[in-house]
Formats: structure tokens, sequence, C-alpha cells
């Protein structure tokens, strides 16, 4: 059975270049926070305020999510259909070599971190300017890791830190194949390296 906390986890990833990197990662820091009240007041407005509209199975997500945290029920009921998520604007490529002080520090906790398969890095650009990206597969209690590597970016200087936690397998949304694609690899389990 799938809880709150995992419900969110997955409606924010698939809202991933959808909503803005300013929002999207202070979102995703509540929810690793335990700032369900913040979420529930917050998540449907700004769903509303920037006109992102969600597919049948994105509002159950977002149902079992803030709906079980006391979001109002009006707010759920305004957001926008949408029939399919579209296909992502921006592109993604490695960057440069070599793995600088932020992404060791990435690497030492994903490590660490248990049910972690890879961790693989991007930079996208498009509209909102150069990014980095960084997409874990795997990891237990996904949006937990999600919130303590985005604080570690953040303490590497960047503003608006887009972190990642994908299940280890399934099909990834658009927007995460394109990153996949564009990405290199940083590090992967014995596990991982053993099953190719």
């Amino acid at each position: 059975m799938t809880t709150p906390d995992q419900a969110c986890h997955e409606l924010l990833v698939r809202l991933a270049g959808r909503l803005p990197d300013e929002l999207h990662w202070r979102l995703r820091d509540w929810l690793a926070d335990g700032g369900r009240d913040a979420l529930s007041a917050t998540l449907p407005r700004e769903l509303l305020r920037h006109r992102v509209g969600l597919t049948d199975d994105e509002r159950e997500l977002l149902a079992a999510a803030v709906g079980q945290w006391g979001a109002s029920r009006r707010l759920l009921d305004a957001v926008l259909p949408a029939h399919a998520t579209d296909e992502p604007t921006v592109s993604f490529a490695p960057g440069p070599d070599g793995l600088d002080q932020a992404a060791l520090s990435i690497l030492a906790v994903v490590r660490g971190h248990p049910g972690c398969v890879e961790l693989r890095q991007t930079w996208r650009s498009g509209g909102r300017g150069r990014q980095r990206i960084v997409l874990v597969l795997g990891g237990e209690r996904p949006w937990v890791l999600t919130g303590t590597l985005q604080r570690l970016l953040r303490a590497h200087g960047d503003r608006t830190p887009c972190v990642e936690v994908l299940p280890p397998h399934g099909e990834p949304p658009a927007y995460h194949r394109a990153a996949i694609m564009g990405s290199v690899s940083l590090w992967r389990s014995a596990a991982a390296l053993v099953g190719t």
C-alpha cells in the first residue's frame, strides 16, 4: 500500500520540468522535512497558478498525498486536467568531465544509502538556463534522500537543486528518460554491475 509520503514523492517526480525549479525544490524539501501542512496548502495552489494539468493517475497521487493531509477539496477539484504529459522542451548533456566537490559529496551519501543502485548526472539547457540534474536510481525513503541531496547541493552554491530519485525499475516519465539519455554514470552499486 502506498503511503501519502510515497504518493507525494511520485507526484513530485512526475512534475519535474513542469514546475519552476525555485518552487519544485522547496516542495521536495518540505516533504523530506515532514512539512505536510505547507505542502497541502501550497501544492494545489501552485498547480493552478502555473496552469499545470494532471493526468488521472497524477490526480490520484495528489489526492492520496495532500488530500490526506487536509488540502481543500475545492482546490483539488479545480486543478486542470491533462491527457498526457508533454515531451520535454529542454535538452540534456553530460557536462564537464570529472567530479567536482558537489558531485563527490552527493556520491558519498548515495553510496551509503540503502537501496541505491546508480548515480547519474546531467546538465539541462533550455528556457531556464543551465542547471545540474542529479539522478539516483533506487533508494529507500526516496523523499528523504532527495531532501538530503538537495541540501548538499545548496551548500555547494546551487540555488535551485534538481535531484531526481527514481525507482530502479520501470519506465520513467519522458523528462527523466531524456535526462538519463543525456547523462553520465558517476557510480553503480556492485549488485547492479553483477546484473549487467
